[in-house]
């Protein structure tokens, strides 16, 4: 079974290029997280809104990781932070060329 963890949070920047300079390490980082499988890196610079959608292998692992990463961000000052997990339907994900195990 995958789970998709959607995070969401207010952010004043940076944005666009700075953002990936900036969050290299960061991405790096993420790469070593148990159970963690892939990231989109989401952002829009007008509404100052950042997040990201990430794909785990269990919801336990994605749950693991929201609560960190919560913590992380309350540390800098960014509140509230919204974050969901959702079950994958494979086969349907599969059908519309989604990129999942």
């Amino acid at each position: 079974m995958a789970y998709v963890l959607q995070v969401d949070f207010k952010m004043e920047g940076p944005f666009g290029k700075e953002m990936a300079e900036s969050f290299s390490g960061l991405a790096k980082s993420i790469n070593q997280e148990e159970g963690f499988i892939w990231k989109i890196w989401t952002e829009d610079s007008e509404a100052k809104e950042a997040g990201g959608i990430y794909l785990f292998e269990t919801k336990e692992t994605a749950q693991k990781y929201l609560t960190m990463h919560t913590e992380r961000l309350k540390g800098f000052g960014i509140e509230p932070v919204n974050g969901k997990i959702f079950e994958v339907n494979k086969k349907l994900t599969a059908l519309n060329h989604g990129p999942v195990r």
